[in-house]
């Protein structure tokens, strides 16, 4: 009577194996949170099979028409963005509205910012983002493909 054993084998990504590609996005009349669940998944790698929490799989996403994303409700008129400068009584609150006026960019990062893991590697993640308010980029070189959100 022979035995077999079954041994199961997880596939685990090297640094050096991955292979990252560029993405643009337009965000012109997209919602704000379900772009950035999409966003914070390619930027992860969560969208490939070969994805391992513990190295960088994602892909670089390019975000264009930043300052015509849009958001639900009235998180338009209630939703703020607060930081402390470090100072005593820096205590800053920013408006959504605002916020949007004066950094389009800085909304949509702050909101992919936040779906992101909270570990080192997620530093590392986020700086495959790269938002802009207008319909050009510097990009061009890298070849985008064009990604379905």
């Amino acid at each position: 009577m022979s035995r077999t054993v079954l041994t199961q084998k997880c596939y685990q990504a090297k640094p050096g194996e991955v292979t990252q590609k560029w993405f643009v996005v337009d965000a012109k009349d997209q919602v704000l949170g379900r772009l950035a669940v999409k966003v914070a998944a390619v930027l992860m790698g969560k969208d490939k099979p070969t994805y391992t929490p513990h190295v960088d799989t994602g892909a670089f996403v390019v975000i264009i028409n930043a300052d015509k994303i849009r958001v639900t409700g009235k998180k338009a008129e209630q939703k703020f963005y607060d930081y402390y400068t470090r100072y005593p009584g820096g205590y800053k609150v920013v408006p959504y509205e605002e916020m949007l006026a004066k950094h389009p960019d800085r909304v949509i990062e702050l909101a992919v910012w936040g779906m992101m893991p909270k570990t080192k590697l997620s530093k590392h993640m986020i700086k495959k983002l790269k938002t802009y308010a207008g319909t050009e980029h510097p990009h061009v070189a890298q070849n985008p493909e064009p990604m379905a959100v």
